[in-house]
């Protein structure tokens, strides 16, 4: 396991959604609020993590839009409750980034692609992707990041992931022991 840099002023939070903030639905989608489930000890915890950071942007990919699952209405529902519960118990979330299109299609913001990165920078010019942390559960979570040039942090699950992290942990809560 490495090390991350000391955190500190300036830093910023890029996470992934599923997988990191709620329990990831493997082989299918959150499409109700009542499937959301944030993950283990991440509210508990919220607090010291969203301390320690300038910005927290949450960038992830929902191909359920473009397959009509859910309307991006009902989308924007699920993420500003997620908000709200996070900015209640202590994590404010900046900014929520969402990639609908397809993931064999000519994906444009999609991750790995750095658009969403790039849009978050338009949105708080102040980010500096050499002092943020990408944390996701995936190859793409972790490409996203390092493109970048961002200190990478692998959420572990039955996920096979190639890419090497600069981190690994069980849950998004345990970023905080490093904090």
């Amino acid at each position: 396991m490495t090390r991350l840099p000391q955190i500190g002023p300036g830093w910023t939070l890029f996470l992934d959604r599923d997988g990191v903030i709620n329990e990831r639905i493997f082989d299918n989608y959150v499409l109700d609020w009542k499937d959301f489930h944030f993950t283990n000890d991440l509210l508990e915890n919220a607090a010291q993590i969203g301390a320690a950071f300038e910005h927290i942007i949450v960038v992830t990919n929902q191909q359920c839009i473009a397959k009509r699952l859910l309307t991006q209405d009902e989308l924007d529902e699920i993420h500003r409750r997620m908000c709200n519960e996070l900015h209640l118990a202590g994590l404010t979330i900046d900014l929520v980034l969402v990639a609908t299109e397809f993931k064999n299609g000519t994906a444009q913001r999609r991750k790995p692609q750095p658009q969403m990165a790039y849009e978050a920078k338009r949105a708080f010019p102040n980010i500096d992707f050499s002092k943020s942390i990408m944390v996701g559960d995936t190859n793409t979570d972790l490409q996203f990041g390092k493109r970048l040039g961002m200190k990478t942090i692998l959420i572990e699950s039955k996920e096979i992931v190639k890419e090497v992290p600069d981190l690994r942990l069980s849950n998004l809560s345990e970023l905080s022991k490093f904090l």
